[in-house]
């Protein structure tokens, strides 16, 4: 864990979360400034600062896309369509020093995105 990072501290129970999932390894939460009528965040309980911090073998980036498609079903996103976006670095948008994805849907969702 970072100390630092916001998402750790949502990890932590630090800073309060509406949660919609959460097991050993991931969590998943409302973002506070949603870019679609969906958007969770969706992270490692791990402090990975972005995706060249995971090793070959890990498994947390597809334990991660597993997460997406539950919470896609759930929110029924899955009949109608949905984005999973990692951002990496500054000129990808990436905000939080925290490996992470976002699960936007429930509008259609323009191309290109940036």
């Amino acid at each position: 864990m970072d100390e630092n990072c916001i998402f750790c501290k949502i990890i932590n129970k630090e800073l309060p979360s509406t949660v919609l999932f959460e097991d050993s390894e991931a969590l998943a939460f409302k973002d506070i400034n949603p870019q679609a009528p969906a958007h969770v965040v969706i992270v490692p309980k791990k402090h990975y600062s972005d995706l060249f911090e995971v090793a070959e073998g890990d498994g947390i980036v597809a334990h991660l896309h597993f997460i997406a498609a539950k919470l896609a079903r759930d929110l029924a996103l899955s009949d109608t369509g949905f984005r999973l976006v990692m951002n990496c670095g500054e000129d990808g948008g990436q905000s939080v020093g925290h490996l992470h994805f976002h699960l936007l849907g429930g509008r259609s969702l323009g191309w290109p995105p940036g």
